[in-house]
């Protein structure tokens, strides 16, 4: 089969085309958006939903030109976000993005829409689209011909089918907070009794659905979370065994040994739980599937943390020139010689943990003998690592098991041999790398391609 997969990302639109027999990429497209508008209010982020969805047709119809029509289009893209639709489906609202911080201003009692959502209903954070909503509703700048809610990805899904009403599964429900992991449903209750219109939610789906087709007869799935279609399509080949989204347990055997490691501008490491796993402070649960979840460490930090010091480097050279070669030299040289345990030791919490916002980072075990600046080079980098590794330790604690694989994707990791060789020594794993970039949108695909079959 050829499925098409679509990745909606917060800069960045991804297409793909895949031949799902023999897991080939024909083709694929990538391009920026640069979708962003000027708000009106100073803590908005938002973005044009209809120049996305321009970009996105425009791009579609130009690999299936040149392709022929793909069997199935899977989607999947930026989670948390949301937009308001009307009674006939069209955006009235711009894409009040995951970046959105009106839910960290003062509402009520100098408690912001977060806070009140996250004290008396449940998951509540500044971009999550409930706490976004709240905000709108309190001041009165619901559209006056709003009727629902949705994501950027789900909307796509709405203008490829037609639809005047949207349908998201529990992955982007979930990213909107406020929702009962177990039960994959809405907190209304709770929401309704702190005065949330929930008329605007949307209908959520537990499992990953086809919720309509395109004039021309193709399927198109509800969106996937990004993070969930990344690890699908980073960590392990679809499960050919079973044609029923019902029997899970097959389609997710060849991912459950599996711990993903992202590393670009932030990190992130998931790993597949059998079962719901209450979470707090470092970790979250979020849905995969219609019966799975995925266990997901977030450091505040990460890979920026990288970023960060080669911008110092550059601050004190007195240069624009990127560093990132010189870095990485250093770093190499200084590991051959001495190697790794002599590096420096850096805590990379330099923006604090989710459950100690307060905390900072460290740098320590420095002497004349390692007093060079691939020392600190090696240091972050292993100090990034050891972050992720200190939050995998905790999901092995909370499942009871250990991952018999590492894949490692994002740019940062991907084109950093030294990180890929400190991951393997910390996490004790061979360092598997993906052959696509495009994991979010090849495990679009390959979810789109499971439900077909």
């Amino acid at each position: 089969m050829l499925i098409m997969g679509i990745d909606i990302g917060t800069t960045t639109i991804s297409i793909i085309l895949m031949d799902t027999a023999g897991k080939l990429l024909k083709a694929r497209t990538t391009v920026n958006h640069q979708s962003f508008l000027n708000g009106e209010y100073p803590e908005e982020k938002i973005q044009d939903p209809e120049g996305i969805w321009r970009i996105t047709k425009e791009k579609m119809e130009d690999l299936i030109r040149m392709y022929g029509m793909p069997d199935g289009i899977g989607l999947t893209g930026q989670m948390h976000g949301m937009l308001y639709t009307d009674e006939e489906g069209n955006a009235v609202s711009p894409l009040y993005t995951w970046q959105d911080g009106s839910g960290n201003l003062p509402l009520h009692d100098k408690k912001s829409s977060a806070d009140i959502l996250k004290e008396r209903v449940g998951a509540a954070a500044a971009g999550y689209g409930l706490t976004t909503h709240y905000y709108l509703q309190r001041k009165g700048r619901i559209p006056a011909k709003a009727r629902k809610m949705t994501t950027i990805s789900d909307y796509i899904a709405m203008k490829l089918c037609g639809h005047r009403s949207p349908v998201i599964s529990a992955d982007m429900a979930a990213s909107f907070g406020c929702f009962d992991l177990e039960k994959k449903r809405f907190l209304y209750e709770a929401l309704e009794n702190v005065g949330v219109d929930t008329s605007f939610l949307p209908d959520v789906r537990k499992g990953y659905c086809v919720v309509g087709k395109t004039e021309e007869g193709v399927p198109v799935m509800a969106a996937m979370g990004d993070n969930q279609a990344s690890f699908m399509g980073a960590a392990g080949s679809v499960c050919r065994e079973s044609a029923d989204m019902k029997k899970t347990a097959a389609f997710a055997a060849s991912q459950e040994d599996t711990a993903l490691i992202n590393i670009g501008t932030g990190s992130q490491i998931s790993f597949l739980s059998e079962t719901y796993c209450p979470c707090e402070g470092i970790l979250e649960s979020r849905p995969y599937m219609e019966d799975r979840y995925l266990l997901v460490g977030s450091p505040l930090c990460g890979g920026r943390a990288y970023a960060m010091l080669e911008q110092f480097y550059r601050e004190v050279s007195g240069t624009e020139e990127s560093f990132y070669e010189t870095m990485y030299r250093q770093a190499r040289e200084f590991v051959g010689r001495y190697g790794a345990d002599a590096a420096w030791k850096v805590t990379t919490t330099f923006s604090g943990t989710r459950d100690n916002p307060q905390e900072r980072g460290r740098i320590e075990g420095i002497s004349g003998g390692n007093f060079h600046p691939g020392a600190l080079t090696a240091g972050v980098i292993r100090g990034i690592l050891e972050e992720l590794h200190q939050q995998y330790v905790k999901m092995c604690e909370l499942t009871g098991r250990r991952a018999g694989r590492l894949v490692g994707s994002g740019n940062g990791f991907r084109q950093n041999p030294l990180m890929q060789e400190l991951a393997e020594e910390i996490f004790g794993l061979k360092a598997e790398i993906p052959e696509y970039q495009e994991e979010a949108a090849c495990g679009a695909a390959m979810c789109m391609e499971t439900l077909l079959m």
